[in-house]
């Protein structure tokens, strides 16, 4: 009997996305990875979004939902425009959209949910991923929320708007100025060319609803301190009655390794003996469990993963400020990795898309990403937590204008931009969200206020500021200038040689880093963006001579690394639109230069003798 109703529920489930796949289909003609042609889109991203913060009780709302585009000074639609592909971009094929919105217009999204019988009698809290750019949330015609940001998880307590029973309407309206407007957008342009792409608008992340109790944990912050041999933990929970309990529990492979209670209201240190040291050689990640008690009675639960781990700045035996991972010196080199796809722009396809670049990047020998001016899903963070990577992260950039200078031996001609209040208090905010919503991924050890003075302000405020916020990682002041003299790390960027700050001006004070470098194009038939006008910073017909080319290139890094550079970063993990400069094509289809290649001449510069004396 039981295998009869199995049969039955899957011939269910193959008819429910039948019915889907009639009604969606991607847009456009452009190339796309070969995990579109796996998507489903009865059930996109079916996957739970947030490994830092896990509960059982949960409802995923990707999917199709109705849109709408009307001008911005228009009521609300009446009727529906069609279908979107919901979390993905109106933008982007897999939407099955394709259309462009701009600050003129508002998009609009509809769909209704019923709630599973297992949230009956408790809070219902709707959560977003993220939603590019400004927002404002309906459900059965009430206004529960608005949020500004494009790339911070939020979410709203919609109890008190619910129906007691049946259907609930879910509308959100998005107006998005792209780069009309002073907010955060990165590498988004409405009129894409060169280094700058396509817009993304609107809900490009998971949505879904959480189940809660009256008492919840709402959020948690967890720092490893190596030194102390703790772990620091500071929780909020909702509506904490008097006599209730936090229970925190640490395990590794099934067994505790520490467990304590608190009030709930007080930051925990919580002892962890011989602490096993996260690297990307071995990352070690310990189960961490948060318990609300009352009377000896579970009230709320989430499950987590934490690590031991410490980055720091420390000189080594020559005087040299170095990047230190557990007090030594690693030098770091992977990628400059800015996200996107063919097919979803700033979404992944599928689960397993999203983890391919972070597992094959690893493949190819690199032990660091740089997240270029973009901010990934918080699966995305924990892929990298898991498998051993290092991340320097970004501050998305918006608001451009001011001038740049990063040629070698030229430092502190350019200025400042003067932004407006509202444009400043827009960057505060998201970045200081930004930093909060994955300070408890280890694997992020570097922030990264500004990129090449792409609206660079305040630079010594935002600095100290920045470093204040998390004193537990490094803060690269401005990848490629425009410097200043604040932070712990000084970035050059150069295209295509590698070259490094010049240690007689840098060398005492500051981690000495080449930020981007590289950009070697290679465009394949078949799999680029357009047919023609691709481009890369230094452009080749086949991959051998690419591959000598790099190999030039990594045969300077040992004396580089011996004269005090601590790191590195090449441009790029894929191509992205018109730029063939990536290891990768677009469409991650085809690998440039073989992956056992590009191993080799890494572990030549980890294992070159030079190297050694200073690691």
């Amino acid at each position: 009997m039981l295998k009869k109703i199995t049969c039955i529920a899957s011939l269910t489930a193959l008819t429910i996305s039948a019915v889907v796949a009639q009604d969606w289909k991607p847009a456009g003609n452009k190339i796309k990875t070969e995990w579109a042609d796996k998507l489903d889109p009865a059930k996109p991203l079916p996957d739970y979004p947030r490994p830092q913060m896990v509960r059982d009780n949960w409802l995923n709302l990707n999917g199709l939902w109705s849109y709408a585009i009307l001008p911005v000074a228009d009521a609300a639609p009446t009727t529906a425009q069609g279908k979107i592909l919901v979390p993905f971009a109106v933008e982007s094929a897999l939407s099955g959209v394709g259309k462009t919105v701009g600050k003129d217009s508002i998009l609009w999204y509809e769909r209704s949910f019923s709630l599973p019988a297992n949230f009956k009698n408790k809070n219902v809290l709707l959560q977003f991923g993220a939603v590019d750019w400004r927002c404002e949330v309906f459900v059965n015609d009430k206004p529960v929320g608005k949020h500004e940001g494009g790339y911070d998880p939020f979410s709203f307590d919609i109890t008190s708007a619910l129906n007691k029973k049946g259907n609930q309407k879910l509308v959100v309206k998005v107006w998005d100025p792209s780069d009309d407007g002073p907010q955060p957008r990165g590498k988004q342009i409405k009129n894409p060319h060169g280094i700058w792409y396509t817009p993304v608008t609107g809900i490009w992340q998971t949505v879904w609803l959480e189940a809660v109790p009256k008492t919840y944990i709402s959020s948690f912050k967890q720092t490893p301190n190596l030194d102390k041999k703790s772990l620091e933990l500071e929780t909020t929970v909702e509506n904490l009655q008097a006599g209730d309990e936090l229970l925190v529990t640490a395990s590794k492979a099934g067994t505790i390794v520490a467990e304590q209670k608190t009030d709930g209201k007080s930051t925990l240190s919580l002892a962890i003996d011989n602490p096993e040291k996260w690297s990307p050689s071995h990352p070690a990640l310990y189960d961490l469990t948060l318990t609300v008690m009352r009377k000896g009675k579970k009230v709320d639960e989430i499950k987590s993963y934490f690590a031991m781990r410490k980055i720091s700045m420390a000189p080594d035996q020559n005087g040299i400020q170095r990047m230190m991972l557990n007090d030594e010196f690693v030098f770091q080199f992977g990628p400059l990795d800015q996200g996107w796809w063919p097919d979803g722009l700033y979404t992944a396809p599928t689960d397993d898309a999203l983890k391919f670049d972070i597992v094959r990047t690893k493949e190819m020998g690199f032990n660091m990403i740089r997240k270029h001016v973009k901010v990934e899903p918080a699966r995305w963070y924990s892929y990298c937590d898991q498998v051993g990577m290092l991340v320097w992260q970004d501050m998305p950039s918006g608001d451009l204008g001011n001038s740049w200078e990063m040629r070698p031996g030229i430092y502190g001609r350019a200025t400042d931009k003067d932004r407006t209040p509202e444009s400043e208090a827009i960057y505060r905010t998201e970045w200081k969200e930004i930093m909060q919503d994955f300070h408890n991924n280890p694997s992020i050890v570097v922030w990264v206020p500004f990129n090449e003075a792409w609206g660079q302000f305040k630079t010594k405020e935002i600095v100290e500021w920045t470093m204040a916020k998390d004193p537990s990682r490094l803060v690269n002041t401005a990848s490629g200038g425009n410097f200043v003299d604040v932070g712990q790390i000084i970035d050059l960027h150069n295209y295509p040689e590698p070259l490094m700050p010049d240690p007689a001006l840098f060398g005492k004070g500051r981690i000495l880093v080449l930020g981007e470098f590289g950009g070697l194009g290679l465009p394949v038939e078949g799999h680029t963006w357009q047919d023609t006008k691709n481009w890369g910073y230094q452009t080749f017909k086949n991959s051998n001579e690419m591959l000598q080319k790099y190999a030039a290139f990594m045969d300077r890094f040992p004396h580089l690394i011996e004269k005090g550079l601590s790191a590195a970063v090449y441009t790029q993990t894929t191509d992205v639109e018109v730029e063939t400069n990536g290891f990768l094509t677009y469409d991650r289809k085809v690998q440039k230069m073989s992956v056992a290649d590009l191993k080799a001449l890494h572990e030549k510069i980890y294992n070159n003798p030079q190297v050694k004396n200073v690691r």
